[in-house]
Parts: C-alpha cells; sequence; structure tokens
C-alpha cells in the first residue's frame, strides 16, 4: 500500500503568503504563523516543510486564479530555489493553452488544472498525465464544467478534491466526496483539500480512499506532528 501524502498548501497573493479560510480569497491577510516570520514564500515554503516534510508542496496562486494575471514566475523560482528537490504543484488559473505552454516552459512545476477556471474539458482532455487536475466546490455547488466532475475518462491520474468552503475553517474534509470520486475513478490518486484538523482526519481520509490530502492550517497551528 502506498503512503499516504500530505502535502503542505502556499496561497500567494501579492507576493506574500496568505491565510486561507472558507474560500473568501478577496480577504484573505498575509499569513501569522509560529513556524517562521514575515510572509515570504521561499520563507514560509522552508517553514512548512520542515514542519511537514514530504516530495511535493503546492502552491495556489490567487492573483493568477483570481484576477487572470500571468504565474508569479519570480516567486514561485525563489519558492523552488529554496526547497531543492521538492516538486511544486502549482494552480495559476490555467485556462488556455498559451498561458500553459509558457508555464511548461518555465520548468518551475507541475500545473494543477481547476476546474473552477474551466470553460470546457477540453484543456483537461489534451494534457494527461502531465497535470493535476482539482475538482473545485464551494459547499454543495460544483465550480467549472459539469462534464469534468462527472466523467473520469480523461481525468489524470493525481486528483484534487478542493472543498473551498472547508478551508482552514476547521469543519473536518469531505469523506462522501472522496468516497464517491474513489467510485467514479477506482484507479486515481485522489487527495483531500479542505478541512483537515489533524491526524484523526488523515486516518479517516485514508479510510475513505483518498491517497493523500493538502494542508496548510493544521501545519501552521501546530495540529499535524511530522
Amino acid at each position: 500500500m502506498e503512503a499516504f501524502a500530505v502535502i503542505p498548501v502556499l496561497d500567494l497573493r501579492h507576493g506574500r503568503v496568505v491565510r486561507a479560510r472558507a474560500g473568501q480569497r478577496q480577504s484573505y491577510a498575509p499569513i501569522e504563523t509560529p513556524l517562521a516570520k514575515g510572509s515570504e514564500p521561499a520563507t514560509i515554503a522552508r517553514a512548512l516543510l520542515a514542519a511537514c516534510p514530504g516530495p511535493t508542496l503546492y502552491v495556489a496562486d490567487l492573483d493568477a486564479i483570481m484576477d487572470g494575471r500571468a504565474p508569479d514566475l519570480p516567486a514561485l523560482e525563489r519558492i523552488a530555489r529554496a526547497c531543492p528537490g521538492v516538486g511544486l504543484w502549482v494552480d495559476a488559473g490555467f485556462s488556455d493553452a498559451a498561458g500553459l505552454e509558457a508555464f511548461l516552459d518555465s520548468g518551475l512545476g507541475r500545473p494543477v488544472i481547476g476546474s473552477e477556471s474551466q470553460r470546457d474539458a477540453r484543456l483537461v482532455a489534451r494534457l494527461g498525465q502531465q497535470m493535476v487536475l482539482s475538482l473545485d466546490s464551494r459547499g454543495s455547488e460544483r465550480l467549472g464544467p459539469a462534464a469534468l466532475h462527472a466523467d473520469a475518462r480523461h481525468w489524470p491520474d493525481d486528483v484534487i478534491a478542493m472543498t473551498l468552503a472547508r478551508v482552514g475553517v476547521g469543519t473536518g474534509p469531505d469523506l462522501a466526496g472522496i468516497a464517491a470520486l474513489r467510485a467514479l475513478a477506482p484507479a486515481a490518486r485522489i487527495y483531500a483539500a479542505g478541512g483537515v484538523r489533524g491526524p484523526g482526519d488523515l486516518a479517516a481520509l485514508r479510510q475513505a480512499g483518498a491517497a493523500g490530502a493538502l494542508v496548510a492550517s493544521a501545519i501552521h497551528d501546530g495540529h499535524l506532528p511530522a
């Protein structure tokens, strides 16, 4: 059996790391954490990985997702230099082939294709295993094309269940949602994002069929010992 993966998360806004809460991105403030001083991305990335070591770091570029900007490549470069040997999963609101190709040419990470940024399923079908697919939801609302959520034929091996309303609020992960995705794509690796409070939730997610979880608040708050 593969090891359960805990993937630390960085949310970037205006060049700083911010504290995510309930998917209300406009109100995210620069992070305050006992792990490090300030909110500089490379510093926080090193601190997260020191607290929760692993081979992967997830980075959400909120300016790109919210405002349609190009990815913040300088910030990603600083993170990559600060964390040698760590692979970056980068969600920067990729929605067209041109912007995606420019990011792939940078060599700064593996693109995360968020369903909320898509008009249809063509980009997902085109990329295959090059990408990670994020199936985004807010409460009971599935964000983006319904076909992306319901039809697993073009899903890659790595799929994130991003439950935005649960992010940073300590309500627990969406176990039923994970089980439903596992039923749709039995061979995929499903990663939960949103709601993890501590080791008990990780155990419950594994029992539900998740391959791992994306976590930020529980690491910053000291609820997930290394």
